[in-house]
């Protein structure tokens, strides 16, 4: 009787993530849940997050304005001017998507109160 050999082969290595990178991932997964609970500085700090390109986002001023008027809307004292210096660097066709990215958001939140 012949025995067959099973061939094992291993696992593709998960991609290295140098521990500031790990970091990161974790401020901005722990900034996302909070924002998702309605946190009003949550939202001011992912917009900072993404007018910067820091704490392991990418530069992008659609989110930012996004992130910044949904803590203006929700009160935070520093968020419209933030929402308004990141605007003077927009086209109004980016500012218009980053209202509706907002909207959105809140629609969504919206859903998940109810």
């Amino acid at each position: 009787m012949e025995q067959s050999r099973i061939a094992l082969v291993p696992a593709a290595p998960a991609p290295y993530r140098s521990p500031a990178e790990e970091s990161a991932n974790t401020l901005l997964a722990a900034c996302l849940a909070a924002a998702a609970l309605g946190d009003t500085h949550a939202y001011f700090d992912l917009g900072v997050a993404y007018s910067t390109g820091s704490h392991g986002v990418p530069f992008d001023l659609i989110e930012a304005h996004k992130w910044f008027n949904l803590a203006a809307v929700a009160g935070h004292a520093d968020a419209a001017q933030a929402r308004h210096d990141a605007a003077d660097d927009m086209t109004a066709r980016e500012i218009a998507e980053a209202q509706r990215r907002a909207r959105e958001w809140m629609a969504a939140a919206a859903r998940r109160a109810a």
